[in-house]
């Protein structure tokens, strides 16, 4: 049985999977909070699972890289830097960073990128997220790897079609961006909707989560098939098999 160390272990996600352990048979091998030392969970555990927040993440990756434990990476709320040391760690260590583990979000992801692709430049998309009043960072992870999908399908990247926020007299659409929308408010656990709007006709794709366990399930799963993995950056559809 593999033993997951857990940072950022009292939060709510953090609870969550202490609790997602024992039905997959995984052990949990301890966790670290704030102001606390990661260096001495990353040599007691077989993986390491880290929802706690960006301004944690370079220290929990260097904890991780001197024990040469592979990590799960589900905080959101990541900036460029933070995605280059997770590029930079994945040379010595396996990585697996996501924004949403649970499996119907990874099909959700396949179906979204698929759409795009055959549906084309005359279809415009839009993603619409809604989570609870607490949640800091936004557009949601989930919703940024959605739009990542559906911007695979048409061959190009969110850093280039991407728009968020709009507001004011910000003129017509322009053709091909890939627009984002967020909701706050309430207990929401986490709705994302995919609109692609045609002429006439509208297809929306949409994941509601009602518990975080489903995130919680998955976030086991993925440490579970990490765990002993050679070094690199592993995506969350490959834990999946989608």
């Amino acid at each position: 049985m593999n033993r997951i160390g857990i940072y950022g272990s009292l939060g709510r996600m953090g609870q969550a999977i202490v609790a997602a352990m024992p039905a997959l048979e995984a052990v949990h091998a301890g966790g670290v909070d704030a102001g606390e030392d990661p260096g001495p969970l990353a040599r007691e555990c077989d993986v390491l699972v880290d929802f706690s927040a960006p301004a944690a993440l370079d220290a929990h990756l260097n904890a991780a890289l001197a024990a040469g434990t592979p990590i799960v990476i589900g905080t959101t709320g990541l900036s460029p830097h933070h995605h280059d040391a997770i590029d930079a760690a994945a040379e010595r260590i396996a990585v697996l960073q996501t924004g949403n583990t649970s499996v119907g979000v990874g099909l959700v992801m396949a179906l979204v990128r698929d759409a795009a692709r055959k549906l084309g430049q005359e279809w415009d998309i839009e993603i619409v997220e809604m989570h609870h009043r607490d949640k800091v960072d936004a557009p949601s992870g989930t919703a940024l790897m959605l739009g990542e999908a559906a911007a695979a399908g048409r061959e190009t990247t969110i850093a280039e079609t991407g728009v968020q926020g709009r507001a004011g007299l910000v003129g017509a659409r322009a053709r091909g961006t890939i627009g984002f929308s967020s909701l706050r408010g309430g207990t929401v656990v986490g709705d994302h909707n995919v609109v692609f709007a045609g002429n006439g006709e509208r297809i929306e794709i949409g994941h509601y989560a009602q518990d975080r366990a489903i995130f919680a399930a998955g976030a086991v799963k993925a440490a579970l098939w990490l765990a002993g993995r050679a070094p690199g950056r592993y995506r969350m559809d490959q834990v999946l098999g989608l």
